[in-house]
């Protein structure tokens, strides 16, 4: 039977349970299950730190999970990457005291720095030459600098208000761009793992896709076909008793109000969109 963990707490957690749910797996009701078996699927999930999802999966206790980039980097793990999710998507910078000086990594020769992933951090400079002593907190680690414990930090930025509001200004290149992943350990069984990819895949495309439907003139038809090419190309039958056709076809979400702006433009009519649940492409 297949073994995935899964974040039980933070900003992976919800995501991941909703996107396994969408797959068609089920998941736990009550946040106190630390295990939950789908024998329908064949796959028991188990609800981990997502500090320790990374751990658990390179040292073979579960054969895979959903954690953040930066989180399997920081663990030290053999877990690698199998598969981006497109959610929990983070940038880590390194910030310091606004008018310290420290305008690129090399400032931080010899200077604390404060983090929440200084195994992360301290691969990071060590490769760049620069020798720091990096100082692990597990929270809160912008006050570090005017608590007297750090000379600078690094941490996830979204924003940056919660660092500027602490004296601290971003500098450098960013660290690391993260976001979740399913990662796999060495001895993951690869035909049950492939059926969790192809599913998750599956869930993934659907929700960078809708479907159009459209009514359009025969002789308007090569002009709203190329406003909706589709992936292989659209679906077309005529309509009973007309000499309009009907057209199906796949667009990115993201485009979709344009798509129908345009497509009334050509003449189409009885434009409608539909959502898409999974598919296989």
């Amino acid at each position: 039977m297949l073994r995935i963990a899964v974040p039980n707490k933070g900003s992976l957690s919800e995501p991941a349970v909703t996107l396994l749910k969408e797959a068609g797996y089920r998941q736990r009701r009550d946040t106190r299950e630390l295990v939950i078996v789908d024998e329908a699927n064949s796959i028991e999930f188990f609800y981990l730190r997502p500090r320790d999802v990374a751990v658990y999966v390179g040292e073979g206790t579960v054969h895979a999970g959903i954690t953040g980039r930066d989180l399997l980097l920081d663990s030290g793990s053999s877990a690698t990457e199998h598969l981006p999710l497109g959610f929990g998507g983070s940038t880590f910078r390194f910030a310091a005291p606004d008018g310290s000086g420290i305008t690129d990594i090399s400032g931080l020769h010899g200077r604390r720095v404060a983090t929440s992933y200084a195994t992360l951090v301290d691969d990071y400079l060590r490769a760049r030459g620069v020798e720091s002593q990096v100082i692990r907190l597990d929270g809160a680690v912008e006050s570090s600098v005017r608590l007297g414990v750090a000379d600078a930090v690094a941490d996830v930025v979204s924003t940056g208000t919660t660092l500027r509001a602490a004296g601290l200004s971003v500098f450098g290149e960013p660290l690391l761009s993260s976001e979740a992943l399913l990662i796999k350990g060495a001895d993951a069984p690869g035909d049950a793992l492939a059926v969790l990819v192809g599913r998750l895949k599956g869930v993934l495309t659907a929700r960078k896709y809708v479907l159009v439907d459209y009514d359009v003139p025969a002789d308007l038809l090569d002009a709203a076909i190329a406003v909706t090419p589709g992936l292989e190309g659209p679906t077309v039958a005529p309509i009973h008793g007309t000499d309009w056709q009907a057209v199906r076809a796949m667009v990115p979400r993201k485009e979709i109000n344009d798509v129908m702006d345009r497509l009334y433009a050509v003449g189409a009519r009885a434009i409608l969109t539909s959502e898409l649940l999974a598919v296989r492409i």
